[in-house]
């Protein structure tokens, strides 16, 4: 999701809270950090695709989840049909340690909405003001389209989820002209009564800025918006699946936002604001830096993306 191109959105500067929260990201975040600064030491610091990633210490809820898959795959699973009446592919499978549970999949934008700006451009209400229905997302310097990666991602996730019992549904599967628009992503998630949402993404910010962020939703109470109840079970979504993605990956948490903990607090996204479900954002590299472009590209890296991602949601719904 990128920080310049249609549909800016300015990082909100992350408020300082205290309570169950805190301590929540407390037992999580100082782990993942301790496993990317031991990584970095071994001389992981200069990421190359397919590279090994050192464990972090996580807290036992999480590392006893998150360790549970660790085999790679590399192929992708054929598209499911996405809608707000989404059903679960017929792959889902029929038990699991996720028996039950429902993960939504959002893959950011969609590869066909370069040929829709009038549409994508239309806007919608997102609770607090109202923003463009969608936008095109960014690219690396050589092409490799954000809507490209998102959807690669959410095929590896899905297969992943599945052989955990999950039923998993994706708000999108190129398998509509534009969009949906970010209301109609928020409500796909709440009409499924999603367990857990992930909106998939990769950033379009200045070279030299790297790594990843899990953006959570800040508590708004405005118009159609009220995330209150969500703050808290998504804010321990995102912590878990911040310190999955570093133990998988190997990748250092964002060196621009985030202040080194990979984890950002937003009000101004409509796909935040308006779900009444655990939800949160990743941004899994920036795509204009040549490093991480190097990583997002190499579909071995994508299969760890999806893996530390896909681990932290199963220590989520697990924990």
């Amino acid at each position: 999701m990128s920080y310049t191109g249609p549909g800016f959105d300015p990082p909100q500067p992350r408020r300082s809270r205290r309570g169950p929260l805190t301590m929540a990201f407390a037992a999580l975040v100082p782990g993942a950090l301790l496993g990317w600064a031991v990584y970095a030491a071994v001389g992981g610091g200069d990421e190359r695709p397919g590279s090994a990633a050192a464990s972090p210490s996580l807290s036992p809820s999480a590392s006893a989840s998150a360790s549970a898959s660790a085999t790679s795959r590399t192929s992708s699973p054929a598209p499911s049909a996405s809608s707000e009446d989404a059903k679960p592919s017929a792959s889902a499978a029929a038990s699991g340690p996720l028996k039950g549970k429902v993960v939504v999949i959002d893959p950011g934008h969609n590869p066909e909405n370069f040929k829709h700006t009038a549409e994508i451009n239309r806007q919608v209400d997102i609770g607090t003001n109202r923003k463009e229905c969608d936008t095109t997302g960014t690219s690396t310097n050589d092409g490799y389209a954000e809507a490209d990666f998102t959807l690669d991602v959410a095929h590896r996730m899905r297969a992943l989820l599945e052989e955990e019992g999950a039923t998993v549904k994706l708000t999108q599967d190129a398998d509509r002209p534009f969009g949906p628009c970010v209301d109609e992503r928020a409500r796909i998630g709440n009409k499924a009564k999603a367990d857990a949402v992930v909106s998939i993404h990769a950033d379009g910010s200045g070279t030299g800025n790297r790594g990843f962020h899990v953006i959570l939703p800040g508590a708004v109470h405005a118009g159609a918006a009220d995330t209150r109840a969500i703050v808290g079970p998504s804010g321990d979504l995102g912590t878990r699946i911040a310190g999955n993605f570093v133990r998988v990956t190997g990748s250092a948490p964002s060196n621009y936002v985030g202040g080194g903990t990979g984890l950002v607090t937003r009000k101004d996204l409509g796909g935040l604001n308006l779900s009444t479900v655990p939800k949160v954002f990743i941004e899994c590299g920036n795509m204009r830096d040549s490093k991480d472009a190097a990583l997002l590209t190499s579909g071995a890296w994508r299969q760890k993306a999806a893996q530390g991602i896909s681990d932290g949601i199963v220590s989520f719904l697990r924990g």
